[in-house]
């Protein structure tokens, strides 16, 4: 099941080593490792996981010479293991560095994404970003531009605060922001097409942590670019707060068609498994009639007349099996992540909600 395709903004489409991002192609579920990457074995097995749980693609930090030297020999390792899923280099500060003195580095990521609120100050923010988007363009790799809220770019802020004040009626802060955050990532946008990089070669996101000021960011940026759009809050927050602030931003944006590429950046309980972000994601993707991933198992919530908990145990062991199932299941059984499993344990409900289900389970 895919979004129909009336119901998506128009944009290019970015090719992510065999992942399409806009046009046409599935909405992409993009998830990151926290492991420190210079660990080299700690981060192949992270994204592993991941791409086992169904992250299209994974992006790690590179910061340090330590982490860009060991981006190379990263990707022969998860090759060699058989998994092929991009990899997307996170730089900031540094990144025209490391990338122009670890040729492998630049060589082995998918894509590279760069923050321009990071790439440098002064005179030396357009010849970093250049430089950066030089090596992007030797390597024949895309780019996401990456602007955020808490690194928005003070130059640009502060122009458009000073034009802002000389209007009759002056906007509030936040939107003032909110226009930075556009404004930014268009103008990188256009600057890394005017240093030659294709303009198909090039994803956005303007990432903040409200709720509404995603929607009205996006709703903006879908106006004025053509751009794919990588969509996320940029700290959702801890457990429900995460996941219903996530949803809550993701779902409007969704609906209306905007989006090419999600993210939901969840702060794991320490040592929390890093794949739930993916399972989010999918989810939010799967309830939509977006795009699916496994069988759906649908569950009553128990009442009164539920006599027992034996419902919510075989509801529990009976998702956990599916998605241990679903790397092997969907190579050799095509659709399969479109069925629907009812575990009901009442007699009101249970009988209908079964017969919907294409295998139902109705307890007495």
């Amino acid at each position: 099941m895919t979004h129909r395709r009336d119901a998506r903004r128009d944009c290019v489409s970015v090719t992510v080593d065999g992942v399409t991002i806009g046009g046409q192609a599935p909405i992409a579920v993009q998830s990151m490792t926290n492991t420190l990457t210079a660990d080299i074995d700690h981060t192949v097995t992270q994204v592993q996981a991941l791409a086992d749980a169904g992250s299209d693609l994974v992006r790690i930090t590179v910061d340090t010479e330590e982490a860009a030297s060991a981006v190379g020999i990263i990707r022969r390792n998860l090759d060699a293991n058989g998994y092929h899923v991009p990899l997307v280099g996170d730089f900031h500060y540094n990144g025209h560095r490391l990338l122009a003195k670890f040729p492998d580095c630049a060589a082995s990521l998918s894509k590279y994404r760069i923050n321009p609120g990071n790439v440098g100050q002064g005179s030396k923010r357009d010849s970093q970003f250049a430089e950066m988007i030089s090596i992007a363009r030797h390597h024949r790799k895309p780019i996401r531009i990456g602007v955020n809220w808490g690194s928005l770019d003070q130059n640009l802020l502060a122009r458009l605060l000073d034009e802002n004040a000389a209007l009759p009626n002056p906007r509030s802060l936040s939107r003032v922001t909110c226009d930075a955050l556009v404004t930014s990532a268009i103008e990188s946008a256009h600057f890394a097409e005017h240093e030659g990089l294709p303009h198909d070669a090039i994803v956005l996101s303007a990432k903040v942590s409200s709720v509404q000021d995603l929607i009205a960011v996006y709703r903006d940026l879908a106006t004025k670019c053509d751009y794919p759009l990588h969509l996320g809050l940029t700290e959702a927050g801890m457990g429900d707060k995460g996941v219903v602030s996530s949803t809550a931003a993701l779902a409007v944006l969704l609906q209306e068609g905007i989006g090419d590429t999600i993210r939901i950046s969840l702060t794991p309980d320490p040592g929390g498994d890093r794949r739930r972000e993916v399972r989010i994601a999918q989810e939010i993707l799967q309830n939509m009639g977006i795009r699916s991933f496994t069988p759906q198992v649908i569950a009553c919530p128990g009442c009164g007349r539920t006599s027992s908990d034996v419902f919510q145990h075989l509801a529990q062991d009976i998702e956990r099996h599916l998605r241990s199932c679903m790397p092997r299941w969907q190579r050799i059984y095509p659709g399969v992540e479109e069925l629907s499993v009812a575990v009901m344990g009442c007699v009101v409900n249970g009988p209908g909600e079964s017969r919907h289900a294409d295998i139902g389970i109705s307890l007495p």
